[in-house]
């Protein structure tokens, strides 16, 4: 495998695991967020688990169209994902902030792919990684509007 095909796909797994990692968090707020925006928030994390879930099969389906294994354990998502997983029991605001720097953090790791893409000349994968920057910014947004 060439260094800039490792590049990327060492950038798409880092994505994958970030992504996974704030899926699984998203997921956990969506059971157990308690208060007055109990709906609300449970219906909002609910879209953004579901969208990530989806997200996660179609980046782990690109490594392994560049000739690469996905990584798919909990120890190789822990070793690679800039999220770290929820192990306490926040309140909704936290839920909230947590959420958003997380969001944030993928739209940083997108960009990365973006950039490893653009320097192999792979368009499928900076397109894929264009993609994610898009939902990301924009479920940050929506979680930061709950926090104004």
């Amino acid at each position: 495998m060439s260094n800039t095909k490792t590049a990327v796909t060492e950038s798409l797994e880092k994505l994958l695991a970030t992504s996974y990692t704030t899926y699984l968090k998203t997921h956990n707020y969506h059971w157990n967020v308690t208060g007055p925006m109990f709906t609300t928030l449970h219906t909002l994390f609910e879209t953004q688990y579901t969208e990530l879930a989806l997200a996660v099969d179609e980046v782990a389906e690109r490594i392994r169209s560049l000739g690469a294994f996905a990584p798919a354990s909990y120890t190789d998502f822990m070793k690679l994902s800039e999220v770290k997983e929820e192990t306490g029991r926040p309140n909704a605001k936290e839920m909230i902030q947590r959420l958003v720097e997380d969001q944030e953090t993928i739209v940083r790791v997108a960009k990365d792919v973006i950039e490893a893409a653009e320097g192999a000349k792979d368009q499928a994968t900076a397109d894929l990684a264009t993609r994610r920057l898009d939902v990301h910014e924009k479920n940050a947004w929506m979680l930061r509007s709950h926090l104004e």
